[in-house]
């Protein structure tokens, strides 16, 4: 627990069976509970986790892979039905630095924000760290997102590095948010909607030769389609409540 509150963590994995070991042993020990969500996996990603044999630790299966968005959400209704106060998502790739989890959780201990974002570009040496193609079209899409979402000091829209509160997550309807690519945008339009107080915070980018996810060709037009839904859904939401 931190400061009375019981801490969860869910960690979406998609094919880490390489990666995930780490990520799951170095996970803080204030941290209660751990759910690692395997999103359709087709190597042994969850007996993986199975052999670190960390107590804290519940690996939830999808049968086929759902996405990101859906994998979190799996991870969500999980804790939150375990009665966790707050839940942090961390990748299964090794991309966060779990030093930078007790920063990331101040602001909602303290009663501050509802949801803390990792600001990954607010870190010095970014440029030297992060790829340049993650680099320029993270920051694209963050111009963008800030828009659609109505968050307008939101600076890095796709860092999953987060933490929520079980209180505001009840007050999103996670069945509606964009399962996939696009997720993270999607999901700060519909916190706006439920007037989630939403702040960042600077977090490390860990990159150990990871190819790039953001193809600039194949990206466009899904983010577009996202971005768009995001923002004409947004506005209904918030003329309609």
């Amino acid at each position: 627990m931190l400061e009375g509150l019981h801490i969860s963590v869910v960690i979406p994995a998609y094919n880490e069976a390489g990666r995930i070991q780490p990520v799951v042993r170095q996970i803080p020990p204030f941290v209660d509970r751990i759910v690692v969500v395997d999103d359709g996996s087709s190597d042994d990603t969850a007996e993986r986790v199975d052999q670190t044999g960390e107590p804290r630790t519940q690996v939830v299966r999808h049968r086929h892979n759902c996405g990101v968005g859906g994998a979190i959400v799996t991870g969500y209704r999980n804790a939150m039905e375990q009665g966790t106060d707050v839940v942090v998502v961390m990748a299964g790739d090794g991309q966060m630095d779990p030093a930078d989890l007790l920063s990331l959780l101040q602001p909602v201990v303290e009663g501050r924000s509802d949801y803390v974002k990792g600001n990954r570009f607010q870190w010095p040496g970014v440029r030297g760290v992060m790829p340049p193609l993650r680099f320029w079209g993270g920051l694209c899409l963050s111009y963008l997102t800030r828009w659609t979402s109505g968050y307008p000091h939101i600076m890095d829209s796709q860092c999953g590095y987060t933490a929520a509160t079980a209180g505001i997550l009840r007050r999103v309807a996670m069945d509606t948010v964009y399962p996939r690519y696009g997720y993270p945008n999607d999901l700060l339009a519909h916190l706006h909607s439920a007037g989630a107080r939403v702040e960042q915070v600077p977090v490390r980018p860990v990159y150990e030769g990871q190819a790039s996810g953001l193809h600039p060709v194949k990206a466009i037009l899904p983010m577009t389609f996202v971005l768009g839904r995001s923002l004409i859904l947004r506005w209904v939401r918030e003329c309609t409540s």
